[in-house]
């Protein structure tokens, strides 16, 4: 058989990415995920998992999962609309909506699915969505599938943001933003945001993946900034600060209910198993009383900044994530594969996921004061290294070219 000519045109796109340093292969863990991991046989630090509370492996939500499973048994055998709602998903429902402080509240299995479901399922042809142009790709997936009419802002610019809302001529309008920037760490202007909607009748949609169990004691940055509207749509995800799996949308009882009858998302898919929230109710247990792991959580990332302050270009963010800006990917991977055999795991982020390559440092609450004094110390001796010139951070811009869903 003659290898297709498909095969040849893939593996030469592949080698493209290989000589612009932006081909990229998984490593696999032989270890629970934590704040040390095993990976072909080396222990290390790591800083680039999301599990920002340390819970992923903590030993309450493995019982409540071996609990859950043992009760509800595995799998969940079916969509939720036909035979796979079990009591424990519901109770977490309520339990959710109620922690986000809105009427009602449905999970989903993975928090780009409960994007797709909240975009398309309310916004389609002819409605307006608007959108900073660093947002998640789940939301600039969605907002294309969406059929949408889409008009992307420069990031954080409300300005823009009013006059494209102010020109809208569409009857439905839906502001959508990232709470907390998952590549820059940074915290929308929600308030803002939330007036302009008010101003011109939008719905706002917030992706609070990143901001969910850090801020506002653990309720999430709507929380940090007081804010509640029944204008709001938020959307968390339970797989990073929570430590399990999955996400789950809050809002007004008539937006959940409406995305249970259209959110193709939502109903064409098995639901998740039911040990998943038997494990999620322990999580905010922990997340509601486990005061330390924030403030734990705080204290690295004030030292961290100031450790490094003088030594790299950081991005202005108050949270776990840290992004270090660097001119090139090349730069960027040599220096997380520094990192690396150091003993420390550190992510290199390159385009398309972002515009300017960098080091995405993450840090946890199960991380030591001494680990982290440990990782600035081995930042500063690599980057020391580096000429002056390779210091220097490419101009940033606001964000990947997805121009064409403009």
């Amino acid at each position: 058989m003659t290898q297709l000519h498909w095969f040849s045109q893939l593996a030469d796109e592949l080698a493209e990415r290989k000589s612009a340093h932006l081909y990229r292969s998984r490593r696999v863990l032989t270890s629970p995920q934590g704040a040390h991991v095993t990976v072909a046989d080396r222990l290390l630090c790591n800083f680039c998992s999301n599990d920002y509370l340390g819970l992923a492996n903590h030993p309450q939500l493995i019982a409540a999962a071996q609990a859950g499973a043992a009760r509800w048994g595995v799998g969940s055998g079916a969509s939720h609309l036909v035979a796979g709602h079990f009591a424990v998903e519901q109770q977490l429902e309520e339990r959710l909506a109620a922690w986000a402080n809105k009427p009602a509240a449905i999970t989903l299995s993975t928090g780009y699915m409960a994007n797709l479901a909240v975009i398309t399922g309310l916004m389609s042809r002819g409605d307006a969505i608007f959108a900073d142009k660093l947002n998640h790709a789940s939301l600039n997936d969605a907002m294309v599938l969406s059929r949408a009419d889409v008009k992307r802002f420069a990031h954080g610019d409300l300005s823009a943001l009013a006059r494209q809302l102010a020109a809208s001529k569409a009857a439905r309008k839906m502001i959508v933003v990232d709470a907390v920037f998952s590549m820059d760490g940074d915290i929308a202007p929600l308030a803002e945001m939330l007036k302009l909607a008010d101003q011109y009748d939008a719905l706002l949609y917030v992706d609070d993946a990143h901001g969910f169990g850090v801020l506002g004691h653990g309720r999430g940055t709507l929380a940090e900034l007081g804010l509640s509207s029944p204008r709001i749509i938020y959307m968390a995800t339970l797989g990073k600060a929570a430590g399990v799996a999955g996400a789950y949308i809050a809002a007004e009882q008539v937006v959940i209910d409406y995305l249970v009858n259209t959110a193709k998302p939502y109903i064409y898919t098995t639901a998740a198993p039911p040990l998943i929230a038997a494990a999620m109710h322990a999580s905010l247990d922990l997340i509601a009383h486990d005061v330390a792991r924030r403030e734990r959580l705080q204290q690295h990332i004030v030292y961290f900044r100031q450790r490094l302050a003088s030594a790299c270009t950081l991005l202005p963010s108050s949270t776990a994530i840290q992004p270090i800006i660097l001119p090139s990917s090349e730069i960027s991977v040599q220096v997380s594969a520094a990192l690396f055999a150091a003993g420390f795991w550190v992510a290199a982020i390159r385009p398309p996921t972002v515009a300017t390559p960098r080091l995405r440092v993450v840090l946890s609450a199960a991380h030591t004061h001494e680990e982290v004094a440990a990782l600035c110390e081995q930042l500063l001796l690599i980057l020391a290294a580096l000429p002056a010139a390779d210091l220097t951070p490419a101009t940033d811009s606001d964000g990947i070219d997805l121009s064409e869903i403009d």
